[in-house]
């Protein structure tokens, strides 16, 4: 029996329903509150359980979250019996020695990465896939496994990838990481385990600082990369686009992508495609009803409204979400709602995230969420920093939207790594009622 301690968490659900599909008995535990990964464990009949020392028996075998600390009464209790602990990531590497695994790494982009590359090759040549927004599925007789591979605390140096997709390189995890430097040598270091080949983004300064002796591509727009795309236009149903492919064309694409961090990692999915041989066409018919992962640029219209769920979190990510709604929403003045994640990302990242926000119509600023830190050791870090600096922002509770049903004929970006449905779901509530009163 597998048990995993942080069964919720967005890797441990995608791993346990991997696990579970391969023929692994697994259940496991977390806090009592409703997550968003749990209807993959549900529709399994994963055993969930509350946090209790006595859940712990002495034939498990525990997988340990990455959240989960040292103190936690569980873990305490699978030592204090001898049982044996395997890391996330480490049972992550284990699997990944059995397939070709396809790891998709970069500081953004991994979740929506590794959902085309199932759209597109499922279909072909049969996938397996972990996903960060708590998907997970397995088949014994798949031979190819994509899997998100994250850098922190270089974690994905445990997995053994036949192919590396590198979306981007940027600064992030300063609690871990001690520069820019320290995060590409942690990337070097990652690369060097490939065995067939690295796919990486061509047209990141970062990336390509990168230096290996591994058989390299590079994709992007610019003219030196190996994997192109031309004849670029973007419109509010999606972005039409020619692919090159050292400088023959490989096919014409039309696809339901916002944005060009989703032009740069479809481009990284169709070179996979090319050099395993599938024909273009096959992959714009696999991908021309993509509606993205769970919880990234997620929609819902109400009325004239339109609500964004997004798990935008470092500076880069929110950019690129509001730069998706302008292309999509023209006409629609934005209105951000934004969760802070710890105080470290937010003390280096506060000065671009007010120059992204600065030209909103509005922005609602949550709380920090402290995630694995505490305020006492950043006692100026607030939300405050960024709310003090703009015209445009003001403060909101977790759960109390009624100073957001004020606006109309707007898109309400909620963006946060964490949990905020509780505000989000008030706030549909509340519009419902708008639209009621329209309607009567």
């Amino acid at each position: 029996m597998y048990y995993f301690i942080g069964i919720k968490g967005a890797g441990m659900s995608a791993l346990a329903c991997i696990m579970h599909d391969i023929g692994y008995e697994v259940m496991g535990s977390d806090v009592d509150k409703h997550f968003f990964t749990e209807s993959e464990l549900l529709k399994r009949n994963i055993k969930m359980l509350v946090y209790n020392k006595n859940n712990i028996k002495d034939n498990f075998t525990i997988i340990r979250g990455a959240s989960i600390k040292d103190d936690h009464i569980e873990l305490i209790e699978a030592k204090n019996r001898g049982l044996k602990i395997i890391e996330y990531n480490e049972m992550v590497g284990i699997l990944s020695k059995k397939y070709k695994t396809i790891c998709v790494s970069g500081c953004h982009g991994k979740t929506t990465t590794v959902t085309m590359l199932k759209e597109a090759l499922n279909p072909i040549l049969g996938i397996n896939y972990l996903i960060g927004d708590g998907s997970g599925y397995a088949n014994l007789s798949n031979e190819y496994f994509a899997l998100e591979a994250c850098e922190y605390k270089r974690h994905f140096l445990a997995y053994f990838p036949y192919y590396s997709i590198i979306t981007n390189i940027d600064l992030d995890h300063v609690d871990y990481f001690k520069d820019i430097d320290d995060v590409i040598l942690a990337y070097q270091q990652f690369s060097s385990k490939t065995k067939k080949m690295i796919i990486a983004n061509g047209d990141d300064v970062n990336v390509l600082k990168l230096k290996t002796d591994k058989v390299i591509k590079y994709f992007g727009l610019g003219d030196k990369n190996d994997i192109r795309a031309i004849n670029v236009v973007y419109s509010k149903d999606g972005i039409s686009f020619d692919v090159l492919v050292e400088n023959k064309l490989y096919g014409s694409f039309n696809l339901p992508l916002f944005g060009k961090h989703q032009l740069l990692d479809v481009l990284s999915v169709i070179a996979i495609c090319y050099y395993e041989n599938i024909d273009a066409k096959l992959v714009q018919a696999n991908l021309e009803n993509f509606k993205g992962a769970k919880r990234r640029f997620s929609q819902i219209v109400l009325g004239n409204n339109v609500i964004i769920d997004d798990y935008a979190h470092h500076s880069n990510e929110v950019r690129a979400t509001i730069e998706a709604i302008k292309q999509k929403y023209k006409d629609k003045d934005i209105i951000a709602i934004f969760q802070p994640h710890t105080f470290s990302r937010t003390k280096q990242i506060k000065d671009d995230l007010i120059s992204i926000f600065k030209d909103l119509k509005a922005v609602y600023i949550l709380d920090i969420h402290s995630a694995r830190e505490k305020q006492e050791d950043y006692p100026d870090i607030t939300s405050n920093i960024i709310i003090d600096s703009l015209d445009n922002a003001y403060h909101i509770p977790i759960d109390d939207a009624s100073i957001l049903s004020k606006y109309d004929n707007a898109v309400f970006a909620f963006m946060s790594p964490n949990d905020i449905s509780i505000l989000e779901n008030d706030l549909i509530s509340r519009l419902n009622d708008k639209n009621k009163e329209k309607n009567n």
